[in-house]
């Protein structure tokens, strides 16, 4: 068969090797049954369900016709960088780093960081912008999981906080 759409046929085999990969990593928790979920039966399912997904994508860029074929670009290396290295900032800030003696920076500051780094992956960087919808995520990421979940993490650094 002729891939008629490689953006589709590479995007579905991605979803699929992720899903196995999530199912396959699953089943070392206790999965349990319906009636009485064990913590790796929403895994689990979420990685069936998308390994499915991905081949039915992985199918359609098969089948389906596309004008140009939907070529695969270059890879954007800007924003890739970017935003994995948010995400790596994130977890360094929220959690500290001992190793090196960073201590955990807490929840707000750690968002802050991952949305400047982040907006910087972007075409358009505005620090007003980026400091606004930090401090909406912030807000938003305290109440809901802070007051709202009560969950116990680190919210400020422990040189304000004591």
């Amino acid at each position: 068969m002729k891939i008629k759409s490689q953006k589709d046929f590479f995007a579905g085999l991605m979803f699929t090797l992720v899903g196995v990969g999530f199912a396959w990593g699953a089943v070392t928790y206790n999965v349990g049954t319906g009636a009485r979920m064990g913590p790796g039966y929403f895994p689990l399912m979420l990685g069936i369900l998308l390994a499915v997904l991905g081949l039915i994508v992985t199918f359609t860029a098969l089948v389906a016709e596309t004008p140009d074929g939907d070529r695969v670009g270059k890879i954007a290396w800007k924003p890739l960088v970017f935003i994995i290295s948010a995400n790596v900032v994130f977890g360094v800030l929220l959690g500290g780093l001992p190793s090196i003696g960073l201590p955990a920076m807490g929840l707000i500051i750690a968002i802050y960081a991952l949305v400047i780094i982040a907006g910087l992956a972007g075409p358009h960087f505005s620090l007003k912008l980026a400091l606004v919808l930090a401090t909406i995520l912030a807000l938003g990421s305290y109440f809901a999981f802070i007051v709202g979940l009560k969950l116990q993490f680190q919210v400020w650094p422990t040189f304000i906080t004591g």
